[in-house]
């Protein structure tokens, strides 16, 4: 689900940015209410943003309709009580424009020339990123929408003459410098560089906190055993490339500078594994998170109270 419904927004982009993007002025869009979702408006503007972006990505599609589906996600996302930060956002934002080699003010300017807007775009970033939580929760939920327990599963794969499959356990645990958004500029630098220097001091998850006591604002995280599908895409890589004892790279993120230790690792093989490879199998191709996606939507549609002014 992530990788579809994260990233397929994203990847249309990527030949766009290219782009010149000095040949047009971006319109003045009028903001009169369109339609009314669920008490919500979806305005012209939103709607002329909406048909800017499906142009610059060089795919059809009805602006309209996207927007009033947006709509209907994000009030899904808040009934389930998902929230996406602003920091979440920027740094979904700044992602990226640095995989595109771009600057954060090259990517504004695609946005703002081509008609979109950079703050449209972020909208359309939080959106994917609620949505993807919220479809995930529901095809984890076993509700009917397309989860298999674990007995089914294990039941099928074994019918094709397989076996279960198998894979790493890691016992992780999570450091955090953090950095409050209002001191990043001022000492994002100072708190990688200690952040650096605990890391390098690494050997093992027993002796973190005593590490950390005599450092401010450090944040030890225990994250208990976490099989190798379930990792973080942002860290799965540098997790498994890391020993035993051992710790990943820092990284810079929205809540400050962090690094995960690896406590232990073991593999492991039972009908859970089991489950997670099939559904990760199953759910990684477009057409099967579309499908799942789109039945989730139309429900939404058909008991949604949708007024066109």
């Amino acid at each position: 689900m992530r990788k579809y419904l994260f990233s397929a927004g994203f990847a249309l982009l990527v030949a766009a940015t290219s782009v010149s993007i000095t040949v047009m002025t971006p319109p003045a869009f009028a903001s009169e209410i369109k339609y009314v979702v669920n008490d919500i408006p979806v305005t012209t503007g939103d709607i002329a943003h909406r048909a800017a972006f499906l142009k610059l990505q060089r795919k059809k599609g009805d602006a309209a309709q996207e927007m009033i589906d947006q709509t209907l996600r994000m009030a899904e996302a808040r009934r389930l009580g998902i929230r996406i930060s602003d920091a979440q956002v920027e740094a979904a934002y700044q992602r990226f424009a640095s995989s595109n080699k771009m600057q954060l003010s090259q990517l504004d300017g695609v946005m703002e020339k081509s008609g979109v807007s950079k703050d449209h775009f972020k909208e359309f970033i939080r959106a994917q990123m609620a949505w993807n939580q919220a479809l995930s929760a529901r095809y984890r939920s076993g509700d009917g929408t397309g989860a298999v327990s674990e007995q089914d599963i294990v039941k099928k794969m074994l019918e094709k003459g397989g076996s279960k499959p198998s894979a790493t356990e890691y016992m992780l645990q999570q450091v955090i410098f953090v950095v409050p958004a209002a001191e990043r500029s001022a000492t994002l630098a100072k708190r990688k560089r200690e952040a650096d220097a605990m890391r390098a001091r690494f050997n093992g998850c027993n002796t973190t906190r005593e590490f950390a006591k005599g450092l401010i604002d450090v944040t030890v995280r225990d994250l208990g055993r976490v099989l190798a599908p379930q990792l973080p895409p942002d860290w799965a890589e540098q997790i498994k490339a890391t020993k035993v004892g051992g710790a990943t790279v820092t990284r810079e993120t929205e809540r400050g500078v962090e690094f995960i230790g690896i406590c232990s690792s073991r593999e492991v093989s039972d009908d859970k594994v089991a489950q997670m490879v099939f559904q990760s199998e199953g759910s990684s191709g477009d057409k099967n998170a579309d499908e799942l996606s789109k039945k989730y939507v139309d429900e939404l549609k058909a008991k949604a109270r949708i007024v066109k002014r």
